[in-house]
């Protein structure tokens, strides 16, 4: 049997969506910039696509831009107010944010830029009363990740919004995890930037969303056409543009009875670890609301978590040891240093990433594995 539970990671491209995308390779194939039939309607094709993606996050049509991936929404984010910015020099994040932030930081740095990172608990919820603390008439602006990818945390965004927007400051919220795993309504939580990757919800590699929201001055990053409501030069990628629209409104209508699923999913798994008296830490909030459902990062004692995955693997069980993006690394990830994993837990940390197609006897299967690894090992 193969199991695949690594979908933090990346997910698998839906039938409904491959089906909705393969016109647009072959016979739709018109760059959306010409004037002629074949261009036109594929310009029509990205603005119906903007406006649907506008109508399931709530804000408006010329909010949305589509990038390349989550990692260009947030560079662009932070780096277009950076670079067309004139009088703030502090920028505020934290040190469990995604590499996507913290590097694209380190590199506003090294321009001169004041980086602050807010504190967070074991758990992974940022101070609130360090943030209100730090932002100051020079913040830029803030820039949090809404799920962690790692640990699964989920921020009150509202109450950061609300800090931020009594400060002046802008506000830009990783949800590249978030999106179709957990409510994301831009109206209600009052942000000026949202990063989204569609790999993340069973929409192609290759394509992402920037929202922007209107007010918000950023300087483009990529300079040419006039693509993009005049933002980010390139022809588009009317393909994935359409993938990832059809993932969000498929992730959107059924992220309830998702939620619910998952949720099952993973107290089930806990469940039979503690019946097996296996001895272990579950890093982040507990399986909830405040919590990305299906997410389970697990720190066991006294094993080398490679050993876990190489051993899982030869099962045909596919986990992580954290993010994708920072796979070579052997040292733990910085999230779960951060936290305050004990010693003789952190290097045996492995990430379960549940899936909208895991099945419940694949799940079985994953811990009938798990749990006879681990007893051998000790």
């Amino acid at each position: 049997m193969k199991v695949y539970l690594d979908n933090a990671s990346t997910t698998s491209v839906s039938k409904e969506v491959l089906d909705a995308m393969l016109p647009y390779f072959k016979s739709e194939f018109g760059n959306p910039s010409s004037l002629h039939e074949a261009g036109i309607r594929n310009r029509k094709v990205i603005n119906q696509s903007r406006s649907k993606i506008a109508e399931l996050l709530n804000c408006k049509k010329g909010e949305i831009y589509f990038t390349s991936c989550g990692t260009e929404s947030t560079n662009w984010a932070l780096k277009g107010l950076a670079f067309g910015n004139n009088t703030k020099g502090e920028i505020i994040t934290t040190k469990i944010e995604h590499h996507a932030t913290t590097n694209t930081c380190l590199f506003l740095q090294n321009l001169g830029y004041i980086i602050n990172y807010v504190s967070v608990d074991k758990q992974g919820f940022i101070d609130l009363d360090e943030l209100r603390s730090l932002v100051n008439d020079n913040t830029l602006v803030v820039s949090v990740i809404m799920a962690n990818n790692e640990i699964g945390t989920i921020q009150n965004i509202k109450e950061i919004s609300k800090i931020c927007e009594e400060a002046s400051t802008y506000l830009h919220v990783d949800a590249v995890q978030a999106a179709c795993h957990t409510s994301l309504d831009l109206e209600e939580l009052n942000v000026d930037l949202v990063s989204i990757s569609g790999h993340k919800f069973h929409g192609p590699k290759g394509i992402g969303i920037l929202y922007i929201k209107n007010g918000t001055h950023l300087t483009p990053l990529i300079h040419g056409g006039q693509q993009e409501l005049k933002m980010r030069a390139g022809t588009e990628n009317v393909a994935y543009t359409v993938g990832i629209t059809k993932a969000m409104e498929i992730g959107m209508k059924n992220l309830g009875s998702y939620e619910e699923r998952l949720n099952i999913y993973a107290k089930m798994f806990l469940k039979r670890l503690d019946e097996a008296k296996i001895d272990y830490i579950l890093n982040g909030p507990e399986i909830g609301e405040n919590r990305l459902p299906g997410n389970l990062n697990l720190s066991f004692k006294g094993i080398d978590g490679s050993v876990i995955t190489y051993l899982l693997n030869k099962k045909g069980i596919y986990v992580s040891t954290g993010s994708a993006c920072d796979s070579e690394s052997i040292e733990p990830s910085h999230i779960v240093q951060e936290i305050g994993v004990p010693s003789e837990y952190i290097d045996a940390t492995i990430r379960f990433s549940i899936g909208n197609e895991t099945t419940f006897e694949e799940l079985n299967y994953v811990i009938d594995n798990l749990i006879e690894i681990v007893k051998n090992e000790i």
